[in-house]
């Protein structure tokens, strides 16, 4: 079965490909179109709401069943931010490395204890016939005082879960805790109600 991934992040795009081959999906993604997807604006208010509105996106591009992910890194002490706003923290221009930054900043002088953060993803999946659903995983972990490891992106060289640094895990280590990984085995349990 073809499913359409609607992400213009190629990191993301190889977690959730990595994910749902296995799955036995036939997995395309922007790379498969003639013309680049064009830009969602996130105006949703939730991981959920922004989710939807990439895969309503991508399906119109399509025509064809339209996953996306909307994800971000939720520090408790923070108030929750970075949150929705994760891909671009550090502002216009933002790139992973000024991200990571901007959040080391933010927590300079905290102690460990107070760390303390959660990874959201939520995946929404809408179909040809109208149906959707959104379905959400987490990680719980705390943000490290220094970046480290080589693996992943984002904010994977900060972010220490039970399991240890996102950057420091092999993907596959990484999908078995991570939030993509955990909203993806919800999703696959999910999907198997509309399929």
């Amino acid at each position: 079965m073809k499913i359409f991934i609607a992400t213009k992040n190629h990191n993301k795009l190889k977690e959730l490909e990595r994910i749902l081959t296995p799955m036995g999906f036939e997995v395309l993604s922007e790379n498969d179109l003639s013309e680049p997807l064009p830009e969602v604006e996130e105006t949703g208010t939730t991981y959920e709401e922004n989710a939807l509105l990439k895969a309503y996106s991508g399906f119109k591009e399509t025509g064809l069943i339209t996953v996306a992910d909307d994800s971000g890194l939720s520090v408790d002490i923070l108030d929750g931010a970075p949150g929705l706003y994760s891909a671009r923290y550090s502002g216009e221009g933002a790139t992973y490395s000024s991200n990571n930054e901007k959040l080391l900043a933010a927590l300079k002088d905290v102690p460990r204890e107070k760390r303390t953060a959660t990874f959201v993803s939520a995946i929404a999946c809408v179909f040809p016939d109208g149906r959707e659903f959104t379905v959400r995983g987490e990680c719980k972990g705390y943000v490290a005082e220094k970046c480290s490891g080589n693996e992943g992106f984002g904010y994977d060289p900060l972010f220490v879960c039970k399991a240890g640094c996102y950057a420091e895990l092999t993907p596959e280590e990484k999908d078995r805790v991570s939030h993509r990984g955990n909203a993806l085995r919800a999703f696959k349990e999910e999907l198997k109600k509309y399929i």
